[in-house]
């Protein structure tokens, strides 16, 4: 489908998706984002859904200004994926002891490694501007700074809500690994600092949600936000690197006798910042559950734990300045789901998936999120599909 305009303050919002399939609560916080001085334009993709001051699922353009709540709290959440040389004939028909060997290398929910990895431990593996990244941790706010012991521990690991470590097959019967992770608990951090900065600030007393609050150009503030956002999204994105090579590794040792291959990676951010120019204007483009889908542009677009997932490449669609939705989107809320759905039910949703099936991952039901397909049908004008995966193993935080 193309999109629909729904009139808004200042500029119009437009929706790759049914405006009346839209929660209440959602809607409002999109005319809200449209009522902002600062902006240029609203895309809202088909995952839409309620989210903590800005909706997850939009994509909001402003001139001079950035919204750090309109950014998510998990700085630089995003996906990465990668085609191998195994093919479905190359899996043994008990996956239980792939899913615990990726569980033991890759730490989930809280947990850490109990010393930073070595990234140079792995072969082939890219390490330049690591060292100069961590150098760096040395400007960012003076709130976090005790954190680095962590932050270091944490990279290359996967967190908990929904993220997961897939393994997947294509329609093809090739083999993909897939894992979506962020900026864990410093990226968090980070962000929920800068919140609080902005809430306090002269220009921001007057919106009609402080959660909207901005930084502006030409602020200190603004640049001490920049400097931080900038960080954290490339913190998510090593996390994502470090976690792959460790899932490689896995496989590697795994499948040894096949001795597996690996295409290049794809990897994409859906909770960002990113400066662009549209209509000949310097934007700050800010995509809370979106991901960047300029022409040529490969992404990931994944489903719900028991329904697969989608690799993509970009339209480069200018009216949704150059994006495409991250995910399924929720349909309903964690509490909702745990109330609604029983372990039973999970069973069932996730038949034929070696996976987690006990009441704490019950919130991430495929019941609880929107189908998959029909998301990728609205955006048509936005992505085409390049692969339909379906995981086989799912490890969640």
């Amino acid at each position: 489908m193309s999109y629909v305009e729904v009139p808004g303050a200042k500029v119009p919002i437009r929706m790759w998706t049914d405006p009346a399939s839209v929660e209440d609560a959602a809607m409002g916080q999109l005319r809200n984002v449209a009522t902002l001085p600062w902006i240029k334009g609203l895309a809202v993709m088909p995952d839409v859904h309620f989210g903590k001051g800005a909706t997850v699922g939009s994509v909001i353009a402003m001139r001079g200004a950035v919204c750090p709540a309109a950014v998510g709290v998990d700085i630089g959440c995003g996906m990465s994926a990668v085609k191998t040389s195994l093919t479905a004939n190359d899996l043994p028909g008990d996956l239980s002891r792939l899913r615990s060997k990726i569980e033991q290398s890759i730490p989930v929910g809280r947990g850490m490694h109990e010393a930073p990895i070595d990234p140079s431990r792995f072969h082939g593996l890219a390490t330049a501007g690591w060292e100069g990244f961590w150098e760096r941790f040395g400007g960012v706010a003076e709130a976090v700074k005790f954190r680095q012991e962590r932050a270091t521990k944490q990279m290359g690991t996967l967190g908990g809500g929904n993220h997961f470590v897939e393994v997947c097959t294509d329609s093809t019967g090739s083999v993909w690994l897939m894992l979506h992770s962020g900026s864990r608990n410093i990226g968090k951090e980070l962000a929920e600092h800068h919140i609080g900065v902005a809430q306090k600030l002269a220009h921001n007393q007057g919106l009609v949600d402080r959660d909207l609050a901005v930084f502006v150009a030409d602020t200190p503030q603004m640049a001490a936000y920049r400097n931080d956002l900038f960080w954290a999204q490339e913190y998510a994105k090593y996390n994502r690197t470090l976690m792959m090579a460790l899932l490689k590794d896995v496989v590697r040792k795994e499948f040894k006798k096949a001795r597996p291959t690996f295409e290049q990676e794809i990897s994409c951010h859906h909770n960002y910042v990113a400066e662009e120019r549209y209509e000949g204007m310097d934007l700050l483009v800010t995509r809370k559950g979106a991901i960047r889908a300029g022409s040529g542009e490969y992404g990931i677009i994944p489903g719900s734990m028991g329904t697969g997932s989608y690799i993509v490449k970009g339209l480069g669609n200018e009216a949704a300045f150059n994006s495409a939705s991250h995910g399924a989107g929720r349909r309903m809320s964690r509490n909702a789901a745990k109330r609604r759905f029983s372990t039973k039910d999970l069973e069932d949703q996730t038949r034929g998936v070696e996976c987690r099936k006990d009441s704490g991952v019950v919130d991430e039901i495929p019941g609880a999120y929107k189908p998959i397909e029909k998301v990728i049908d609205q955006q048509r004008d936005l992505v085409e599909v390049v692969a339909k995966l379906k995981q086989v193993v799912c490890v969640k935080g």
